[in-house]
């Protein structure tokens, strides 16, 4: 089995806490449109994909950047291709990321028409003060137009992207946030807290303290309160940052989680062949460059040890609601869960690790104690 990640690297404008590998057209091209620097982009793709293996495809997950300014036909063919040359298995899951104003009824409708069935649309917030700190352009009422003509459409699965811990965010704030994703037609939310990556223009402000990070207390009332509130709606979470209503967990991701085989399509993609990681150079101009010239544009790659492997399989387990297999640890490695254990952090029965709510909030601490 093999998932494939598809990277549209093109925003019609740049969020200000992103610092994904995308680009708005005159960042690439001055004066240019999207149909300009879009134009000959899915040929390229569809020349990588010509040295990828063969194996049958569970999942295609398109993101980005924002994949939903493509038009529907464009994404389509990337689709295609796979299916003739890879194969799909019956019920394969193919995610689109969308931005709700980038949408509409009919674009909706051949998104499903072309192989599309899951979309997940980036929400982040439903305050307007959240959303501006965030430099999101969408409107907060356009998200709810865009579920429902997506469901409309005929999309069976439908997933919302939060954040969480926004400079002059409250706890009120947010449970209104998680109320009002709640209340929309959906079967998967996914809520990250929110990271300042060094050289966006979110950092630029918290450095000149024109904004302030919320306190590490208030980022772990809200983690917990968007736990409690999706158990209570019947949306249960299966991965740190992830809840859904059965059956609707996200498959491509958790193969990302179960260390699955993936290959990357794009620029900066990155891919995972039988313990073989590498990654693509991330300019689209050079990208395209490359392929169009009969070359690779792999940028680097590592072989992961037998060492790391096990590392990444006790990283990645633990984080998901299954929980991590004792057979995985050494016996110095249970001594210290049971450390965590004895203080409500995991449980452990005779064959899992499991975090608890309050152990999910330190999980990056009890992995780095247990693998280093």
């Amino acid at each position: 089995m093999l998932s494939f990640y598809v990277h549209i690297p093109y925003c019609i404008k740049r969020c200000g806490y992103c610092d994904f590998n995308t680009y708005t057209p005159s960042e690439l091209q001055d004066g240019a449109t999207l149909e300009i620097v879009s134009n000959d982009y899915i040929d390229a793709v569809l020349r990588e994909l010509d040295a990828a293996p063969t194996d049958v495809v569970p999942t295609i997950f398109f993101d980005g950047g924002t994949p939903s300014l493509l038009p529907a036909d464009d994404l389509g063919r990337v689709i295609s291709a796979i299916k003739v040359r890879n194969g799909l298995v019956p019920d394969c899951e193919i995610t689109l990321e969308a931005n709700p104003d980038s949408v509409t009824a009919d674009k909706l409708a051949r998104y499903l028409e072309v192989g599309f069935n899951r979309i997940s649309f980036g929400m982040q917030s439903a305050k307007p003060h959240v959303l501006a700190v965030l430099d999101r352009t969408h409107n907060p009422a356009n998200v709810e137009k865009a579920i429902s003509m997506a469901r409309a459409a005929g999309f069976k699965s439908i997933s919302v992207d939060l954040i969480y811990g926004t400079p002059g965010e409250s706890l009120d704030d947010w449970r209104e946030t998680v109320n009002a994703a709640l209340a929309l037609d959906i079967d998967h939310i996914s809520a990250y807290a929110l990271i300042v990556e060094t050289g966006t223009k979110l950092a630029a402000q918290i450095k000149r303290g024109d904004l302030t990070m919320p306190i590490d207390d208030l980022m772990a009332d809200m983690y917990l309160l968007i736990d409690q509130m999706c158990e209570e709606a019947g949306l249960t979470w299966y991965e740190l940052s992830n809840w859904s209503k059965p059956g609707h967990e996200c498959r491509h991701n958790i193969a990302y989680w179960q260390n699955k085989n993936w290959w990357g399509l794009g620029p900066g993609a990155h891919s995972h062949v039988d313990g073989k990681r590498f990654w693509n150079l991330k300019h689209p101009t050079t990208y395209k460059q490359k392929l169009f010239a009969g070359e690779s544009p792999i940028l680097d790659s590592e072989q992961l040890t037998a060492e790391q492997m096990k590392d990444e399989a006790v990283l990645l387990g633990i984080r998901m609601r299954d929980g991590l297999a004792i057979a995985l640890l050494q016996p110095q490695q249970l001594e210290v869960l049971g450390e965590y254990r004895h203080n409500g952090f995991v449980e452990i029965n005779e064959d899992r690790v499991l975090l608890t709510p309050t152990g999910r909030l330190i999980a990056d601490r009890i992995v780095r104690e247990i693998t280093i």
